[in-house]
C-alpha cells in the first residue's frame, strides 16, 4: 500500500495522478488529507480516504497501518511547527511497521546556512531525524516549482516586462508534474533506499533569461526590471498575497539572488528516463 500525505495540495494530488497514470491501481493508494469534504475527487477515482494531521498521532497511527511505502510531503503549518509536525510522522510511521518513507525535501545548497534560515532549515532537521530512525528512507531535494514563475515575474509580463529583485541568481526550476512523476518513480520500482535525489531542471536560468526567453516566444522585447524589495512586496499584495507571504516570497527572491539554487546537480533525467520539459516550452504553454 502507497499512502500520500498532503493529498489534496499541489504536488501530493500530482503525485497521485502520475501512480495512477503508471497503472497502479487506486485500491492500493490512500490519500491523506485533513478535510475530507476537499476529498471528493480522489475518492471518486477509487482511493482509500484517511482523515489524519501531523498533530494528531492517533489520526496518523490509524492511517499509517499496513502502509509499504509512505510520501511525506512537507507540511504547509506555520514554518515553527513543521519540523515537529514531521518528526511526528516519521516516528509514528517507525512504530507502526512502513516500510520506506520518501520525503520531499529542498534543493538548495545549503540548508543550514542559508539566508532563508528557519524558513528552509527545517528541512535539514527533517532529513537528519529520518535518517537516524533506521527506517530505509528517500529524501527528494526539490528545488523552486516551474508553475511559480507567472506569480514571482509580476503581472501583464508582456507589456510590462519582469518584475521581479533576484538579481543575476539562476534557479533550475521544474514543473511540479516532473517532480510528481519523479515521486511516483521512488514509490513504484526498487533500489531507492537510502538515497537523495536532486530534483531540478539540468539548466538553471537567471530571469534576464527567462525575459530572454519569453522575448523569442512572443516577438516582443520583454524587460528585467529588479524592483527594491518594499515596490515588490506591494505588487505581490495586489495580485492576492497576504503581506506574511509577500514578505516570504521576497526572501526566496533574495535566495536567488545569491546564487543559493543554482547546485549544478539534478537526477530527474535518471529517475524519468527521458529528456525534461524545457523551459522554454513550458514557458510557451502558459504565453503563447
Amino acid at each position: 500500500m502507497i499512502l500520500v500525505t498532503g493529498a489534496t495540495g499541489n504536488l501530493g494530488k500530482a503525485t497521485i495522478h502520475s501512480l495512477l497514470a503508471r497503472g497502479i491501481s487506486p485500491n492500493n493508494i490512500t490519500a491523506l488529507v485533513r478535510d475530507e469534504t476537499k476529498s471528493a475527487e480522489l475518492r471518486s477515482k477509487g482511493l482509500q480516504i484517511k482523515i489524519g494531521d501531523y498533530q494528531d498521532l492517533e489520526s496518523l497511527k490509524s492511517a499509517f497501518q499496513g502502509v509499504d511505502k509512505l510520501l511525506l510531503v512537507s507540511s504547509s503549518a506555520d514554518i515553527s511547527k513543521r519540523f515537529e509536525q514531521h518528526k511526528n510522522v516519521i516516528n509514528t510511521a517507525r512504530e507502526t511497521g512502513v516500510g520506506h518513507i520518501i520525503y520531499t525535501s529542498f534543493d538548495m545548497k545549503d540548508l543550514k546556512q542559508s539566508i532563508m534560515g528557519d524558513e528552509v532549515r527545517y528541512h535539514a532537521d527533517t532529513a537528519d531525524h529520518l535518517k537516524q530512525t533506521c527506517i530505509p528512507y528517500t529524501l527528494m531535494n526539490n528545488t523552486m516549482y516551474a508553475d511559480m514563475i507567472p506569480f514571482l515575474i509580476g503581472k501583464d509580463v508582456l507589456n510590462n516586462g519582469i518584475f521581479t529583485p533576484a538579481g543575476d541568481g539562476r534557479t533550475p526550476f521544474l514543473p511540479i508534474t516532473e517532480m510528481a512523476e519523479a515521486n511516483a518513480v521512488v514509490l513504484t520500482t526498487p533500489g531507492h533506499e537510502n538515497k537523495e535525489y536532486t530534483i531540478a531542471s539540468e539548466t538553471a536560468f537567471s530571469f534576464s533569461e527567462i525575459a530572454d526567453l519569453l522575448s523569442d516566444l512572443t516577438g516582443k522585447t520583454i524587460t528585467y526590471h529588479q524592483p527594491k524589495l518594499g515596490e515588490y512586496i506591494i505588487q505581490l499584495i495586489q495580485t492576492g498575497a497576504s503581506e506574511d507571504d509577500a514578505a516570504y516570497i521576497t526572501r526566496f527572491c533574495g535566495a536567488i539572488a545569491k546564487g543559493e539554487f543554482h547546485t549544478n546537480k539534478s537526477d530527474v533525467k535518471k529517475l524519468l528516463g527521458r529528456s525534461l520539459v524545457s523551459l522554454q516550452d513550458f514557458l510557451r504553454n502558459i504565453y503563447r
